[in-house]
């Protein structure tokens, strides 16, 4: 007869988070870019006691459990407080996209209920538009302090943050409950119909930020200091605001500058040695650093996700500036990471090439994942590095129904991501396109993901993105875009005939567009169905 364990039984709850880093870790720095300019600098200790005097406010403001909470903030020590303050004391934070369409915007705060709105003054104007059709919402809380509120029209009070709190106790006792109660509510960008809402569990957010944690993945630890450029309004900034905590990380919030000199200027001053972002985040970067001919001198490793990291990008970090790139996988149905490479020692022997070459796919499944491909037919593909099917992923913290779904998404227990991938001999996974984005040509499959990372191989291009466009004799065909680095005078010809060198000759796109900028939407994605509703008509 199997028996139960004989351990103690204590609910993995955010609370227990910053309570952990205030008394470990309590002098442990976190330096936050204030939205009206400034730099900000406390403590975990200090985070966490405003925190508790956030959670009495909030009770004051009669929100039940279970109640969402609402944000519309950049990166920041604020928003940090309400995250731990809103989960911690039993109400559900639900980080909001400013991003996303207004109307968008309307529909996911009317959708998770919003009883409450807090937001940096940057986004005033967009409060002011929004908040007439938002009901629910019985109070808008300003991110600052009386001085930098700003007065916004139709709106009778707008509360501060720092009188909002200041009247209340330090000492605040977390309540105790089930694990799995809500803990956060982040939605989808809604490129394809309205925003989908994936439920945090606290148990899913706790697991997911232990695991990033640990050497395979992010390696945080009290020695690091980790900047994550990543929103934290984007799949809670893939839960690094709780794993640098549970580590004793010093943590950096950069605000609203995320531009490439802002970035290194306090990549510098604070000794990063850990980062996150998107792709086109560390374009711009590293655009920054080859103009003014700058090096870093403590950033180690960075983690990419969001979209397929280029291999020449990789190699700039990796190569050249001796960064390591962690590059990962997840969506907001995986509450943040859920593959991610990481050099082994096997790999020292290698060429950086070759190295690059196997950093540029998405990694094995970390710990408290699985995944696999299938086929049309749902059939399970071989792992060998050449089938290529639909991604489907598993675990302790993946989306199992959408918030106030009627069904669920799931294929016999498995997430069906959208995702073409193939996946080798050692699990190591490659994103090989979206399902919607690959491009089949004459019955054979082109990746616009391949196409555009040996795009922006050549030295002049700075941003690439291909898409299909119908073609009477082979069903689609590429279509290349790009946008030239300042000062760069490359044209089509020279752009294909590098492309020709590159790739099977099939997939040398048709035609290429020159563009100012390409259209980026509220994740750092480049926003193809914009191209296509553009430019996606039928070649001759």
């Amino acid at each position: 007869m199997i028996q139960t364990g004989l351990m103690m039984e204590q609910p993995l709850l955010l609370s227990e988070v910053i309570e952990h880093a205030a008394t470990q870790y309590g002098d442990v720095e976190i330096v936050s870019r204030e939205t009206h300019g400034p730099l900000f600098r406390y403590t975990y200790a200090d985070c966490a006691k405003r925190a508790r005097k956030l959670a009495h406010a909030l009770d004051q403001l009669g929100l039940s459990a279970g109640s969402a909470v609402g944000s519309i903030a950049w990166n920041n020590h604020r928003h940090l407080e309400v995250y731990y303050a809103v989960s911690g004391s039993g109400l559900v934070m639900h980080t909001c996209n400013p991003r996303l369409h207004p109307q968008q915007l309307v529909y996911v705060i009317n959708h998770a209920e919003d009883e409450v709105v807090l937001f940096d003054a940057t986004f005033a104007p967009l409060v002011k538009g929004i908040a007439a059709h938002c009901p629910k919402v019985k109070a808008w809380v300003c991110l600052a302090d009386a001085t930098n509120t700003p007065a916004i029209e139709g709106l009778a009070h707008v509360l501060n943050y720092e009188d909002l709190i200041a009247p209340h106790s330090e000492h605040y006792e977390w309540p105790a409950f089930d694990e799995r109660s809500a803990a956060a509510l982040c939605y989808t960008s809604g490129t394809t119909g309205d925003p989908k809402g994936a439920l945090y569990s606290h148990r899913a957010i706790v697991l997911n930020a232990l695991v990033l944690c640990t050497p395979a993945v992010l390696a945080l630890s009290s020695r690091d200091a980790v900047l994550p450029v990543v929103p934290m309004f984007h799949i809670n900034a893939w839960c690094i605001p709780y794993g640098a905590p549970m580590a004793g990380a010093k943590l950096v919030l950069p605000g609203p500058r995320l531009d490439g000199a802002s970035l290194y200027e306090l990549m510098e001053s604070e000794c990063v040695t850990v980062s996150a972002g998107v792709p086109t985040i560390w374009l711009s970067l590293i655009q920054h650093l080859e103009a003014h001919k700058l090096r870093f001198t403590t950033m180690r490793r960075t983690a990419v996700g969001g979209s397929a990291m280029p291999q020449s990008l990789i190699a700039k970090f990796a190569d050249e500036y001796g960064v390591e790139v962690r590059h990962g996988w997840g969506m907001t149905e995986t509450t943040a990471v859920a593959t991610m490479t990481s050099l082994a020692g096997k790999h020292d022997a290698l060429s950086p090439a070759d190295r690059d070459a196997i950093v540029a796919r998405q990694g094995k499944a970390v710990f408290g994942t699985q995944i696999k491909i299938v086929d049309e037919n749902g059939r399970t593909l071989p792992r060998d590095g050449t089938a290529q099917g639909e991604l489907m992923v598993r675990g302790h913290w993946i989306l199992a129904r959408y918030f106030k779904g009627e069904s669920s998404p799931l294929q016999d227990g498995w997430f069906p991501t959208g995702d073409v991938a193939r996946i080798d001999a050692d699990g190591v996974m490659q994103i090989r396109d979206r399902s919607k984005d690959v491009i089949k040509t004459g019955g054979e499959w082109i990746s616009s993901i391949d196409l555009e990372n040996a795009a922006v191989a050549h030295p002049a291009v700075a941003m690439a993105a291909v898409i299909g466009v119908k073609h009477p004799k082979w069903d689609e065909r590429p279509l290349l875009f790009i946008v030239r680095k300042p000062g760069q005078a490359l044209e089509k010809n020279e752009i294909l005939a590098f492309l020709t060198e590159r790739v099977a000759k099939w997939w040398v796109p048709d035609d290429v567009v020159f563009l100012e900028s390409l259209p980026v939407g509220g994740t750092g994605k480049v926003q193809k169905s914009d191209l296509r509703k553009q430019y996606g008509g039928v070649f001759c």
